[in-house]
């Protein structure tokens, strides 16, 4: 068990998550960014399967076949896609819906701060990008809300974090 370097992987994430929310211009928001992951259900799991490089949820993953850890933090935070499935009462089938924009943006700056965390020195500003393509997460979230994480993410690697960051600060919150 390692709960000092879980306590400090997840509270330098947080911290640069809430660094990532200011510039994008939701840094109240970002204040109350994974508090989830300071709970028993979450912390317990983190620190006994940290790894410091990866997800702790992985290795539960693995062991289980799913993540109880994961499934709490899903459903309690809305900057992850998969918070946003609902029952179709027209095709009866659970779907992805459209995320608000600052969710959306929450996610964008929850990616980039968890790969500078877990890249380190080998950060690259494509990095996120290539994740989210490699994650396959794309063909899981509402398309429109995919195309616009997707764009963020190229422009990011195309352009840098300031223009970015700038880029998305001056979209309104209201628009989905």
């Amino acid at each position: 068990m390692n709960i000092i370097g879980h306590f400090k992987t997840i509270t330098r994430h947080r911290h640069q998550v809430i660094k990532n929310c200011f510039k994008a211009g939701i840094g109240f928001q970002g204040l109350f960014h994974d508090l989830s992951k300071y709970s028993y259900a979450e912390f317990s799991v983190g620190a006994k399967y940290y790894q410091g490089t990866k997800s702790p949820n992985d290795k539960e993953r693995e062991l289980y076949g799913y993540s109880a850890a994961w499934l709490h933090h899903k459903g309690r935070n809305k900057h992850h896609f998969e918070y946003w499935y609902d029952f179709n009462s027209k095709t009866h089938e659970i779907e992805p819906v459209e995320m608000p924009m600052r969710y959306l943006k929450e996610m964008f700056c929850d990616r980039v701060a968890a790969s500078k965390i877990y890249q380190g020195d080998k950060y690259t500003e494509s990095h996120p990008l290539e994740y989210f393509i490699k994650s396959k997460a794309r063909k899981y979230m509402y398309e429109k809300n995919a195309n616009t994480l997707e764009e963020w993410l190229r422009m990011l690697a195309e352009h840098g974090e300031e223009y970015t960051f700038k880029y998305i600060r001056g979209l309104s919150h209201n628009n989905i």
